[in-house]
């Protein structure tokens, strides 16, 4: 299948999952996770009108980045960093990126506002939730979020725009709406406090569709447009 063909299947996976919950397809914003993907695949995206990309490894994203901001510079284009990120590697993020999806630590976000170039508009951040409590991921406990948000809020070169959660892998909606609600839940009091966050980054191939009925607005999709992923 063609990458057109790929991205319009996946706009209508949005657009069926939101009209089983009376939401706007509009609402929910596809992040393509082009990491392991060569510039060609990103090209072809791009051409078929995706603007957003979604990457895991520093050093491979920034040169993703700084590709296209010399051989495309004249398309606006959206780069989200939603690995793990070490404190070393928080210059080169703060200068490349558009958004950090993956914030679970005070002293990443103060490297990241003090790093992040002037001449930039403020870093669009998420703090990520380790809803399903599992030791191999990265992420702060639901109970530790208000406090972590409201360190955030203070520095001056970020925008707390949300929250961002990987759930544990499940196979039935059922099982996989449990921890999409309580995120949900965790968003609705995080704008309670910060009435401007709009946010809440959870969803990917497999769980889509349970993560749009629950409340998803970004959604972050690799396989289902690029393929397999590749590893050396």
């Amino acid at each position: 299948m063609t990458m057109q063909t790929n991205l319009q299947h996946i706009a209508e996976r949005i657009t069926d999952a939101s009209k089983q919950c009376d939401r706007d397809p509009k609402q929910i914003k596809l992040i393509a996770v082009s990491k392991t993907k060569p510039c060609t695949l990103i090209e072809d995206a791009i051409l078929a009108g995706q603007r957003a990309f979604g990457e895991n490894y520093v050093q491979e994203g920034v040169e993703k980045v700084q590709y296209f901001q010399q051989h495309h510079a004249d398309t606006a284009l959206e780069w989200h960093f939603i690995g793990p990120l070490q404190s070393n590697k928080t210059k080169i993020v703060a200068e490349h990126f558009d958004w950090v999806q993956t914030i679970d630590r005070l002293k990443i976000a103060h490297r990241l506002s003090e790093q992040r170039p002037s001449s930039l508009s403020p870093l669009n951040v998420l703090i990520q939730i380790n809803i399903s409590h599992e030791e191999s991921k990265s992420g702060i406990h639901p109970d530790e979020m208000l406090t972590l948000a409201r360190a955030i809020l203070a520095l001056p070169n970020l925008t707390l725009r949300g929250l961002m959660a990987i759930p544990k892998a499940e196979i039935e909606p059922e099982q996989q709406l449990i921890a999409f609600k309580q995120m949900f839940t965790l968003y609705q009091q995080l704008q309670q406090s910060a009435p401007d966050i709009d946010t809440l980054s959870m969803g990917m191939s497999d769980d889509m569709a349970s993560a749009i009925l629950a409340g998803s607005t970004m959604v972050r999709i690799g396989s289902a447009i690029f393929g397999a992923r590749e590893y050396n």
